[in-house]
């Protein structure tokens, strides 16, 4: 099972995320499940300073941005 996390406040461009990463991990044909994380002193634990970001099984892979969904699907796959 592949773990997506989203790190945000809740804003448009954190729901958007949502919405890319489950598009992408729906088509890579992947068991997922997403957490939403809006407390920002456990962005922190993960080194992230601008929101949203995406972090996959443990390990940041986005921030600052909302990727295409190409590039979520590489983000998740990578």
């Amino acid at each position: 099972m592949t773990k997506l996390q989203i790190l945000g406040t809740g804003c448009a461009k954190c729901n958007a995320l949502t919405e890319v990463a489950k598009k992408a991990a729906d088509e890579l044909g992947l068991t997922y499940e997403v957490e939403k994380v809006t407390d920002m002193m456990r962005f922190a634990d993960f080194g992230v300073m601008i929101t949203p970001a995406l972090v996959v099984n443990g390990v940041v892979k986005s921030s600052g941005k909302v990727p295409t969904l190409d590039e979520a699907k590489k983000l998740i796959a990578g």
